[in-house]
């Protein structure tokens, strides 16, 4: 059984029959089999359907950002703007599909040489639960552009939310055998990625579980994109815009809980202005409420399970024991559910938990450097490379941060985020690959040489 359990009071939602491995094989056998019809389409008719999609997913709106609320306690608002988000990202890949997919002539010795990019086949994609709707459709929009059929295994915390999207894109005329919802349990999901038919893997998860689903795709000799953890750095200099650079980066800290792999998590800050960064942003973190992610009034939901408020709340105790400071937040709260406050570290160093581990929730560190320098060296040393950013109005600080910070996107006086138009991923073990984009859409096709003489 697939059991999700409201992370806002802790109590058990409605229990989904979980497949077994014999019937999950079936699916796949079942988008295996279609894939000749669905990439028999011409692109202009997956086209179509795409955009019928995101149709379908605005039309859903309201009961796709409930569930998430119940399932793993995002708060409504961002809830909504996923979905919109999502159905922008349909019709991204509708409308510049067939030009990122187009035929490219290359000159040689042939009377016409070019290079062309027809689809895999079926492509599983094994998915979290703090963006369940987001994170489908990067690899869904894409992957069914390029003519691939589709095998969702979404995570179990997150049951209806699944079943509710997979049947948006059936509805809007996606087919049965080129997209199915494999609603099974996480030891099932390993085993699928075996499956003969299965011919690549698209995961975002955790570092660890990436690492395992890596060798397994890379036994069968297929091909994956992992989009992992992060522990991004954000550096502040001193002649930054401070009131706007504060409001993105507590912002950054606090969508979704914390919950973001992309989220600014190491923050370093010019010693010059440690001190009013410091407070400003104490004062900041005071205003983020938690609470029921049903209730507009409260920025911050509950964390989507029990063992992740844990592990964040070991993560904040062991670097408070080595010597930072905690300004606000830090304590289990005493309410039903899976509550974190917002929390800000200061005068973290290298070696403390915060600084060498991921955390997947509402906490910031904070720590002095005294240049440019030695923020670069700071921010770049961890084995995580997902996102960074800085903060200055120096073109010379800008060039010397964007040729030297390690990271698969790197955002100036802004924050990072994901977008359908640009190419998202990490380095490290923060994975490889690229979602979104051009790029994107060309991890799962064949880039094949065509020479006539």
């Amino acid at each position: 059984m697939l059991q999700a359990t409201n992370p806002n009071n802790g109590q058990s939602l409605e229990a989904f029959e979980a497949l077994s491995l014999e019937q999950a094989n079936g699916l796949i056998d079942q988008v295996a089999g279609g894939f000749a019809a669905w990439r028999g389409q011409s692109i202009e008719q997956r086209s179509e359907i795409l955009k019928s999609v995101a149709t379908k997913l605005r039309e859903n709106k309201q009961p796709l950002a409930e569930w998430m609320a119940l399932e793993m306690g995002k708060p409504m608002k961002e809830g909504l703007a996923e979905v919109e988000k999502s159905a922008w990202c349909a019709e991204y890949y509708a409308e510049h599909g067939a030009e990122f997919l187009a035929p490219e002539t290359l000159a040689s010795d042939a009377s016409h040489s070019y290079v062309q990019y027809p689809p895999l086949g079926t492509v599983l994609g094994i998915l979290p639960w703090n963006a369940p709707v987001w994170l489908a459709l990067r690899f869904l929009a894409p992957a069914l552009m390029a003519g691939n059929t589709c095998a969702l295994k979404a995570d179990p915390n997150v049951p209806a939310t699944a079943e509710k999207l997979v049947a948006c894109f059936h509805e809007a005329g996606v087919p049965k055998d080129a997209l199915v919802n494999l609603a099974v349990e996480n030891q099932v999901a390993k085993q699928l990625i075996d499956h003969p038919k299965v011919k690549a893997v698209s995961f975002t998860g955790s570092s660890q579980a990436g690492q395992v689903i890596a060798a397994q795709a890379a036994g069968g000799l297929k091909p994956a994109v992992l989009e992992l953890g992060g522990s991004d750095p954000c550096i502040v200099m001193a002649d930054a815009e401070l009131d706007k650079a504060l409001d993105v980066i507590t912002l950054s800290r606090m969508i979704n809980a914390g919950q973001s792999c992309i989220a600014v998590k190491r923050l370093f800050v010019e010693a010059s202005i440690y001190d009013t960064v410091c407070e400003a942003l104490r004062q900041r973190f005071e205003q983020v409420s938690f609470g029921d992610p049903m209730d507009e009034t409260k920025q911050l939901g509950p964390l989507a399970r029990a063992d992740l408020r844990d592990q964040l709340h070991r993560q904040v105790s062991d670097t408070i024991k080595s010597g930072a400071k905690c300004l606000i937040g830090g304590d289990l709260p005493k309410t039903d559910g899976f509550h974190y406050p917002a929390t800000l570290l200061v005068d973290v160093e290298p070696g403390m938990a915060v600084f060498e581990e991921e955390t997947f929730g509402p906490v910031l560190s904070v720590t002095p450097v005294s240049s440019l320098d030695e923020a670069l060296t700071l921010a770049n040393a961890t084995e995580y490379g997902l996102g960074a950013s800085i903060w200055t109005t120096s073109q010379t600080a800008i060039d010397q941060a964007v040729n030297n910070l390690a990271s698969g996107q790197i955002a100036v006086n802004g924050i990072v985020k994901s977008d359908p138009r640009l190419p998202s991923g990490g380095i490290g073990k923060s994975g490889y690959g690229r979602e979104l984009g051009p790029q994107g859409i060309r991890e799962f096709v064949n880039v094949q040489q065509v020479w006539i003489g």
